[in-house]
Parts: structure tokens; sequence; C-alpha cells
């Protein structure tokens, strides 16, 4: 298993870095839609769709959404973006009651985990094709963040985790871990914000926005977890051996970009 992971990493972190950052404009789009696009396809498996037609046919759906929303600028604007904090303030509310049936209710049916995609994957592209055309430097920073999150999260709770996170949804997780996390991504924005040049106040903002970026990416590893347990299932697919499915390796930049990329444009000093 160790080998496979290694084997797949070797090709895998090249590709995506040589994607991420040596493309731009429409190719940059077009990468970064087949990243989301082979998300959708575990998506349908996640949402309990039955039958490869089937799940061809959401794929179909999502590709002409995202090239609709290209042809009409929608790939760049704000709205996406809004639609998604609503839709994460509602994914927050989920998780955090789960498995309380009357809640799991409002969720479980094929239909609702399909709309619950759309909202979580489709902003995602945008927020990407967003930071990208404001400069490389904050692609890089909201990657950065969420690495650094997760690392600090591992170490910090695994050496000193007792508190249980959500232990019906991720028993492995715990608040000292997420405190690790955010220790991390504090230094790392104060790092950024002294190589960019900001000045006390937007530093201040960078701050702020980075931590609460960070919990946002906490509860995006959590939503699929989730719907993981919801259907039992210990990968989103085998796209990537050794290391799952694609959902598995960005479903904290799920919660993290598209948030990040709103407050980028919100937050006018940043």
């Amino acid at each position: 298993m160790l080998k496979q992971r290694i084997i797949t990493a070797a090709w895998l972190a090249p590709l995506m870095l040589a994607g991420l950052f040596g493309l731009d404009g429409g190719l940059f789009a077009l990468f970064t839609a087949v990243i989301v696009l082979l998300a959708s396809w575990e998506w349908t498996n996640l949402a309990g769709v039955q039958g490869s037609m089937a799940r061809l046919g959401c794929l179909a759906a999502m590709t002409l959404l995202m090239l609709a929303m290209w042809l009409s600028g929608a790939a760049f604007a704000s709205w996406p973006l809004w639609i998604a904090a609503v839709g994460w303030l509602l994914n927050l509310y989920w998780v955090t009651h789960y498995p309380d049936s009357a809640v799991v209710a409002q969720w479980q049916s094929p239909a609702r985990r399909l709309a619950m995609g759309v909202w979580v994957l489709l902003p995602t592209w945008v927020g990407f094709n967003v930071l990208q055309a404001s400069g490389a430097a904050w692609l890089l920073f909201v990657l950065l963040l969420v690495w650094g999150a997760d690392i600090g999260a591992y170490f910090a709770g695994r050496n000193f985790g007792k508190r249980k996170l959500a232990p019906r949804v991720s028993p492995g997780k715990s608040w000292e871990g997420v405190y690790g996390g955010m220790a991390v991504t504090l230094i790392l924005a104060l790092v950024f914000a002294v190589w960019q040049g900001l000045g006390v106040s937007a530093g201040v903002l960078l701050v702020l926005v980075t931590l609460v970026v960070t919990l946002a990416s906490v509860l995006g590893d959590l939503l699929e977890s989730m719907l993981k347990r919801h259907r039992g299932i210990k990968d989103s697919s085998n796209l990537l051996p050794g290391h799952g499915g694609v959902m598995d390796r960005i479903d904290s930049l799920t919660a993290a970009v598209p948030l990040f990329a709103l407050l980028h444009l919100w937050v006018v000093p940043l």
C-alpha cells in the first residue's frame, strides 16, 4: 500500500503543480474542470445514484452547467460563491446533527444529495478560476492553507488529541487537531502577509480570514466523511491507487477554495 501511495504521488504531484501554476485562462479552467468532473463522478456514488448510465447522465449535466457558466462569464462571478456560502451553512447543520434521523431525512434522498454536490463542487471550480485570475500567489496561499491545516491537525491530534470533534462522523478527529491546524495556518498567514508586504490592517484581515477558512476546510472533510459513512464506503473511489478517490484529496478544498475566493473579492484590502 505504501509503495502504491508513493508511486501515485510521484506522478500526481508534478501533474497537479504543472496544471495549477503552469496554465492560465481557458486551459486552467479546463484543467480544474476535469478535476471537478472526476469528483462529480464520485459524488454520484456518494449520492446513491444507481447504474452507470444514470451516473453518466448526471456527469453530462454538470459538464453542460459548467460550460454554460464559462460562456456566460459566471465562472468568474461572485454569486456562485454566495450560493456556496449558504449551502455550507446547511452542510454545517447536517454534519453537526448527524446521525439524527429527522435531520438525515432532509438530505438522504439521491436527488437532494446531487443538489448538495452542485453547490459544493461547482463553486469550487468557480473559486479556482477567481483566485487564478487574481494572481497565482493567492491560489498558492489557499492550497498551502489546506495542506498546512491537514498536517498541523494530524500531528497535534496524534500527540495531544483527547476531545473528539465529531465522533459520529469521523472518530479520529479531535479539537486538539483543529487547534493544531489553526496554529499552522496562523503562522502561514503571518509569513504570507510579510511576503506580500501587506499593511497592519490587511495583515489582520488576512489572519482572520485564514482562521475562518481553516475551520471551513475541516467542515469540508467532515461532510465527505458523513456521506461516506452514510453510504458505508471507505473511499469515494479507487481512481488514485493508494489514495482513494479525487474527492478524498479535495474534500477540504471544496469548502476552503470558494470561501476564500469570496472573502478575497469581498474584503477589498486582500
